[in-house]
């Protein structure tokens, strides 16, 4: 079942009383399985949006429904809330608090009703989800680790829950080539095994590489849902609104200009290799 916005409105108050609107009237369903790649300048309600979705704040109008319950009634179940939806900051040495990395991660499982054994095994399989080895990492102190493996933890602290959709803010923000591909390898595999991700990214690029649909959000309003092959090969319409269509559609809408045409439906870099190679060698392309 999925994650449904209804008509989602929220507004800020300023100091001197006055609403500043950061969503108006959002709405939207997101699928169990899907990969979906959030787009839209600073302060066009994104990390708002995010934080509405993951119950951390209540639209000023509207409803956030999942599996058909609106998650703001009265009488919902949080704890249901919190085992379906994890949330990774865009800075997660915000989310690290405890003294070693078991204990951060077994943290957000203190009111599940698991055993000790059964909390200790759930802590282990998130680690190793992310490439950590249980042993070598269970007793170091999260703050210690580098700007990656913080990342990667902060990762694991969400998936302890088993979660069916996972949410991210900027989550390469900060990380090297290789860790931003180490990143979106694992998440890739995630999304794979059935866990429904959401990702906020301003590298189009990013995107690119892995979400299947957009959405794009300017001044508080969705103005584009769609495939991602779609979004991404409107350049002129990504132009007008100042963002960037990602550098693989950007280089193949420039080669197809000067004779050496490559489908626009391309959105990454292996898929502009691919294409460039078979134009290359004159082989058709779809």
């Amino acid at each position: 079942m999925p994650i449904a916005l209804e008509n989602v409105s929220y507004s800020y108050q300023s100091n001197d009383g006055v609403d500043i609107p950061a969503l108006r009237d959002v709405s939207f369903e997101i699928g169990d399985g899907e990969f979906i790649g959030i787009m839209g300048h600073s302060g066009c309600g994104k990390t708002t949006l995010i934080q509405i979705m993951a119950g951390l704040l209540c639209p000023s109008s509207g409803r956030v429904m999942l599996d058909g319950k609106d998650i703001n009634e009265k009488n919902y179940d949080r704890a249901e809330l919190r085992r379906n939806v994890g949330l990774v900051f865009q800075f997660p040495e915000n989310q690290l608090f405890e003294s070693t990395v078991e204990k951060d991660l077994a943290f957000a499982l203190k009111h599940s009703g698991l055993s000790r054994d059964e909390v200790k095994d759930r802590v282990k399989r998130a680690l190793e989800t992310m490439g950590f080895s249980f042993e070598k990492m269970r007793s170091l102190p999260p703050l210690s680790l580098s700007g990656g493996e913080k990342r990667r933890i902060a990762i694991a602290s969400a998936l302890v829950t088993k979660p069916r959709f996972l949410i991210f803010d900027e989550p390469v923000a900060g990380l090297d080539p290789q860790g931003t591909q180490s990143f979106l390898e694992t998440v890739s595999l995630l999304n794979g095994q059935g866990t429904t991700v959401i990702m906020i990214s301003h590298n189009a690029d990013v995107l690119g590489e892995c979400a299947k649909r957009i959405l794009v959000f300017d001044r508080g309003s969705l103005v584009i849902d769609g495939a991602a092959e779609n979004v991404f090969s409107d350049i002129e319409r990504l132009k007008a609104l100042n963002l960037n269509a990602g550098t693989p559609g950007v280089i193949g809408d420039l080669l197809s200009r000067r004779g050496i045409v490559i489908p626009k439906t391309i959105t990454s870099y292996k898929g502009l290799l691919s294409a460039l190679v078979s134009r290359l060698k004159g082989e058709a392309l779809s």
